[in-house]
């Protein structure tokens, strides 16, 4: 029997620095994985989400962690990269009626294509997303149907993939509602008061509580029976 060390397999999770990213952050350090960590500063009205991430980073015990700036505000076409309002108090069946405005063109394309990249730099052959099809907002980004044209789109647009190397997207939260990612969370000991979910938070970084992204977060506290820690700006 070897007696020399096994080497942990690399993974680049995307850590967006809310509720869901720090789920699977936790999941896959759970099977063993080293993760780098991959936050993207997009341009984002919700910019605080990135010192979220950092903190969850280092919490949760990522290998590093690291940002990369894409300004896709410069493209806009979503009230999270342009000065258009957040959709706000919407029922569920209104977040189920249509792709909402907060939908940001590509963004999932990007942020996998920027993942794959240092995946491929580091000799990692696994991403980690949080990616939900049970989700109400229904982004189309957020689909197997995406992940799985990803998976085959990285084994023919890497030099690691024509090589042989098979690339793996994971999505841990793809079947989960918001209640059972955050038992998952918190069976796997996430902290979610380093989380921040808010589309349009206030200025000192305190959610709204009535965007779309607030209010599923706070249904899935209720429906789990977890205490919300969220910081709000209205009580």
């Amino acid at each position: 029997m070897s007696n020399m060390p096994q080497v942990a397999r690399r993974a680049v999770v995307l850590l967006s620095g809310g509720l869901d990213s720090a789920t699977c952050l936790a999941w896959a350090r759970a099977r063993g994985f080293e993760c780098h960590t991959l936050a993207v500063d997009y341009g984002q009205r919700h910019r605080v989400e990135l010192g979220a991430a950092r903190r969850v980073a280092a919490v949760l015990g990522a290998r590093d962690h690291r940002e990369v700036v894409v300004d896709l505000r410069a493209i806009g076409g979503s009230s999270l990269t342009a000065d258009t309002p957040v959709p706000k108090r919407r029922d569920e069946a209104a977040m189920a009626a249509a792709i909402p405005s907060t939908y940001v063109p590509a963004r999932n394309t990007v942020f996998l294509a920027v993942a794959l990249g240092l995946a491929e730099t580091l000799g990692a052959t696994e991403l980690v997303a949080g990616m939900n099809v049970l989700d109400y907002s229904g982004y189309p980004d957020c689909r197997p149907e995406f992940v799985h044209a990803f998976e085959s789109l990285a084994s023919v647009a890497t030099r690691a993939g024509v090589e042989g190397a098979r690339f793996t997207v994971h999505t841990p939260l793809m079947e989960l509602d918001k209640a059972g990612i955050i038992r998952l969370g918190v069976s796997l000991g996430v902290d979610y008061a380093l989380t921040h979910s808010c589309y349009d938070p206030s200025p000192a970084g305190l959610a709204c509580g009535e965007c779309d992204s607030c209010r599923l977060r706070a249904k899935g506290f209720r429906e789990a029976g977890v205490p919300d820690p969220t910081r709000y700006e209205k009580s």
